[in-house]
């Protein structure tokens, strides 16, 4: 059966603490590999987890395989080694292939050098990568994380051939929710017994009270905060828009985030006559979340949502599709609607107006199980003791 560590919510963080340093005993240094650190939920995730095994006194290195981003500062700041190898982003041709055949080296190289109990790949490509190398340097345990579903049983057999390959080398994968570790074990076959999950953490600021930011509009307010990719289904939320002012119900839609489907969605917006607002990529999005009055996150598939974690904590209303391990965050604490199904999303949204005190109750309850489930604290102890076991087992062996 697949592992899952129930988060110590009844415990203080100071007997928390002092059981993690029970715990971390052999356990000195951790490296994580991910390709870069741009905005995204694993890698707001990865900078999390880094910073609170760094305020325990574990070494920490980060490992990007082809650039940084906007945590790279901070994870400096918090006295965290950050390492870039210089791998290509999509490699093509005689010199791309030369690049990335010294770039692998670099990484054996490094990783013998840093002498790491740990590794630990985040994505797709880190652990294709990471566990081969890690093998070659001889690091004790290496760990890959599944933070998606795959959904792909008919990839190619050379495809899966590799990555069953890469699974029998790696010790342990932890998935971000239930949901994804059953994917895992569907689409990969994994083993249940190398699977474990633990949930994404979110730090106490989720919690804490902000401000609301000033958004100039008589309308109510909805928020999606996603990068701008067809998988995050924006598209089925202006749809959904569109039906709502159709009936006298018009929104504003503010929506935070960047990528390839701004042209293609600003085009639907003003060809619909929305008001919809294009914010582009934000990292301080407390006060948006204090000004919604409803957030929705229309994905056409998902992990564990940073964004629906995020409004949960502040106490938002949400409105998100069934998919991945959304319905572990938002079963009876938020509303589930169908993905693609912008009819369903715009019933939901009015749902949720016209009735503002069930959307008080779900807000509310979302808010305390975010608090008692969501923690970085526990999140970082599951990691450490699951860490742990790993290696008391290979000295076993």
């Amino acid at each position: 059966m697949t592992r899952h560590a129930e988060p110590p919510a009844s415990r203080t963080i100071n007997e928390r603490l002092s059981a993690v340093r029970g715990e971390q005993a052999g356990l000195r240094r951790v490296a994580f590999l991910i390709g870069q650190l741009e905005l995204g939920g694993a890698e707001k995730q990865l900078s999390l987890l880094a910073r609170e095994l760094r305020l325990r006194s574990i070494e920490v290195h980060v490992l990007l395989l082809s650039k940084g981003g906007p945590h790279e500062q901070t994870l400096r700041e918090a006295g965290i080694g950050v390492h870039h190898l210089g791998f290509g982003r999509k490699p093509s041709g005689l010199p791309a292939l030369r690049r990335n055949l010294v770039a692998f080296a670099r990484l054996v190289v490094l990783l013998r050098g840093l002498r790491l109990d740990v590794l630990h790949a985040f994505l797709y490509e880190s652990y294709m990568i990471g566990a081969v190398a890690a093998r070659l340097a001889r690091v004790p345990i290496v760990v890959a994380g599944r933070r998606g579903l795959r959904n792909r049983p008919d990839r190619p057999g050379w495809g899966s051939t590799l990555e069953r390959a890469v699974n029998r080398v790696t010790d342990h994968v932890i998935a971000n929710a239930a949901a994804v570790a059953e994917d895992a074990r569907t689409v990969e076959h994994l083993p249940a017994h190398k699977l474990s999950v633990i949930y994404n953490g979110l730090p106490e600021t989720a919690f804490d009270p902000a401000e609301p930011e000033n958004i100039d509009t008589p309308l109510p307010v909805i928020l999606c905060v996603a990068n701008l990719l067809k998988i995050k289904g924006h598209r089925f939320l202006i749809d959904a828009a569109a039906t709502l002012a159709r009936q006298g119900n018009p929104c504003t839609i503010i929506l935070v985030g960047d990528g390839p489907e701004y042209a293609p969605l600003q085009t639907q917006a003003t060809t619909l006559g929305l008001d919809v607002r294009f914010l582009g990529s934000r990292t301080d999005t407390a006060g948006l979340l204090a000004r919604a009055d409803i957030v929705v996150l229309p994905s056409l598939s998902e992990g564990l949502s940073n964004a629906v974690m995020e409004a949960m904590a502040a106490g938002r209303p949400t409105i998100a599709t069934s998919v991945g391990g959304t319905p572990e965050l938002l079963e009876d604490r938020g509303l589930l609607v169908p993905p693609a199904d912008p009819a369903a999303l715009a019933e939901a949204i009015t749902h949720l107006l016209t009735h503002p005190q069930h959307a008080t109750t779900l807000a509310t309850a979302a808010r305390a199980w975010a608090r008692k489930n969501l923690d970085a604290t526990a999140m970082t102890i599951q990691h450490i003791n699951l860490y742990h076991q790993l290696l008391e087992t290979r000295c076993v062996e």
